[in-house]
């Protein structure tokens, strides 16, 4: 995977940092994702000792997992400070319900804390946009599973937020979007971490807005911003922005202001056999295609 993903990790921490407080009453999107993205656990048969709930966020995927699975010992992991206090708010009521078992830790996605082959499960919604390329991610996740362990992600790809793209693009020539990673080159990265058995499919989500304004919004208080290491630093003038909303406005459907999403769902294993080379990896893949109306 080349630099175009590199990301600047200050910033991602920044972003999601200041989004801690409002989170959960913006993040539309991150709930539908998440619930269906949890829900495909339930066709697993394993009885999980230790889950990893990978940029855990304000918790609430670690809730769930506690819930249905009250007898693991459930890792959250968030890089944000900001996200681990806000899930810590969380936690004094689901231990009320579920007891002890759900353990908070502020570290880096690629750099675990975490023993070797410690981890039967790892699951991580919509973390990987946020990690830049995923090489580095898929090796730690590989490194703590336990062989037969497996790990069960969603992410976006490049279709998400088109509309944001060609906006900016009438506007200037700066990268204001994030070139998010396609279904192909995350299943070969997946086979060629050491991954096996990549299963991969997609779902297309059309969230729709009244004004350009309450987009914008959407995406600062989700943590949604760009961390691009070459973007344009400083706030956007007035002037840029009137520029921007109007482009934006041009692409109104039905009243409604669009933005694309393209979910990617995957799920992999970690096996007792030598990781096949580069570019011989196989993985299945499934497209599904999903109006989700806001």
């Amino acid at each position: 995977m080349d630099d175009r993903f590199s990301l600047d990790t200050a910033t991602v921490r920044r972003s999601f940092n200041a989004a801690a407080a409002n989170f959960d009453s913006a993040a539309v999107l991150h709930r539908e994702v998440r619930q269906r993205a949890l829900d495909r656990l339930k066709f697993l048969r394993d009885a999980p000792a230790v889950i990893l709930d990978l940029g855990a966020g304000t918790g609430q995927s670690s809730g769930w997992l506690k819930t249905e699975y009250p007898q693991a010992r459930v890792l959250a992991i968030d890089s944000a400070l900001g996200m681990v206090q806000r899930h810590r708010q969380h936690i004094g009521a689901w231990r009320r319900l579920l007891g002890r078992g759900q353990e908070l830790i502020c570290a880096d996605a690629r750099a675990l804390p975490l023993r070797d082959a410690s981890v039967d499960w790892i699951f991580a919604n919509l973390l990987i946009p946020w990690c830049g390329s995923p090489e580095r991610l898929f090796a730690e996740a590989l490194r703590v599973l336990k062989p037969g362990g497996s790990l069960h992600f969603s992410s976006v790809g490049p279709d998400t937020l088109v509309e944001l793209r060609r906006a900016w693009a009438s506007v200037d020539n700066g990268e204001h979007v994030h070139p998010f990673i396609d279904m192909h080159d995350l299943g070969s990265a997946l086979t060629q971490s050491g991954f096996a058995e990549p299963v991969l499919d997609v779902e297309r989500f059309t969230l729709t807005y009244s004004d350009f304004e309450a987009l914008r919004r959407d995406l600062k208080s989700t943590g949604s911003r760009n961390a691009l290491p070459r973007r344009t630093r400083g706030l956007y003038g007035r002037r840029t922005l009137a520029q921007l909303a109007a482009a934006y406005d041009l692409l109104r459907q039905d009243g409604k202001l669009p933005a694309s999403v393209e979910v990617i769902y995957g799920h992999a294993w970690r096996v007792d056999r030598p990781a096949k080379s580069p570019g011989d990896g196989e993985f299945r893949i499934s497209i599904d295609s999903i109006r989700g109306r806001r």
